[in-house]
């Protein structure tokens, strides 16, 4: 799976968690969830477990805290996908 199958996924994911809808259509590896998506600190434990039930992957604690950009969250997800595929 590549980036861009990877982020559009990700976008369906992160969705319920995004306010204002209109934000995901701007979304680039740059986007900080927080700030710049304004999902709360206590929903990204819930956009992890979702995102391992979105890939069939397992993220660990230390994975999940870098997952704080779209690019950190792609790099742990490609990370994971290919680790369970070897």
């Amino acid at each position: 799976m590549d980036r861009q199958a990877i982020l559009v996924e990700l976008k369906k994911v992160l969705a319920p968690y995004i306010k204002n809808k209109e934000l995901l259509d701007g979304i680039t590896e740059n986007t900080n969830l927080i700030t710049d998506l304004k999902i709360n600190s206590a929903n990204l434990v819930d956009i992890v477990i979702d995102a391992e039930a979105q890939y069939n992957i397992e993220i660990d604690a230390d994975s999940a805290e870098n997952m704080v950009t779209i690019q950190n969250c792609i790099d742990v997800i490609e990370e994971k996908l290919s680790s369970a595929n070897s």
